[in-house]
């Protein structure tokens, strides 16, 4: 594996593409970023998936910083990790969602109609993607 890594650094440093220290910095956060990204779909508190995406926006911030891009990496902090998820997380602990409330199917029906209509907002979006690259839909 560290050979893969460190021939990848290499290859990348001479390219001139990118310098040995972003690509550190992307192999380093790069798997916290996945790992976080887990974190979020498998967590069983929704307090923890939300310090996940924290985790993943903050990552992606520096990415931003490390690519001389800063203007980005702030606007990141502050607006989608300050803001937003600061946000979300004060409107769970005030409603206080409970892991058992969430299985509780308030209208019949509604798992059926949100995987058709999901499936349909899919077959729209590949669609438009073929319809884009000159391609047409069959």
């Amino acid at each position: 594996m560290s050979g893969v890594v460190t021939g990848a650094l290499h290859t990348l440093s001479q390219s001139g593409q990118t310098s040995t220290g972003e690509a550190v910095l992307f192999w380093v956060l790069g798997p916290v970023m996945v790992l976080a990204a887990l974190g979020l779909l498998f967590a069983r508190k929704t307090v923890h998936a939300a310090m996940s995406i924290v985790l993943v926006m903050i990552s992606l911030a520096i990415l931003y910083v490390a690519q001389e891009a800063p203007f980005l990496g702030v606007v990141q902090v502050i607006v989608y990790t300050g803001a937003v998820m600061m946000l979300f997380l004060f409107v769970l602990m005030l409603v206080g969602v409970d892991a058992s409330d969430s299985l509780v199917e308030t209208l019949t029906g509604q798992r059926w109609i949100g995987a058709i209509l999901g499936v349909g907002l899919a077959a729209v979006l590949v669609g438009v993607v073929l319809t884009a690259g000159g391609m047409t839909a069959t």
